[in-house]
């Protein structure tokens, strides 16, 4: 019965395939920074307080943020895609 409910058996073992991260700048001056709201408590808050600080400490010319329908589902693809066409890094936010 219990296979019947949809249940994911935790040890089940994972993919081993290596992801390479994207180059990372230099530095962030004069970049245009993207920041992706997950929607959990308080990231919008925490974003704001990041995006003022990359722009005060770090030069950054200016922070684009964006907020997604639920921290349930991932962000749209073309919420993706239209970020990665204006901004030079992105940050995701973990509220909650």
């Amino acid at each position: 019965m219990a296979n019947d409910l949809g249940f994911t058996d935790p040890t089940a073992v994972r993919s081993k395939a290596k992801i390479t991260m994207a180059p990372r700048p230099a530095d962030l001056a004069g970049k245009v920074v993207g920041l992706l709201d997950n929607s959990k408590e308080q990231a919008d808050v925490i974003l704001q307080t990041l995006g003022d600080a990359l722009r005060e400490r770090y030069g950054v010319a200016r922070v684009v943020i964006r907020r997604t329908e639920s921290y349930t589902k991932p962000a749209p693809e073309e919420m993706i895609n239209e970020m990665a066409k204006e901004v030079q890094v992105a940050i995701a936010a973990l509220g909650g």
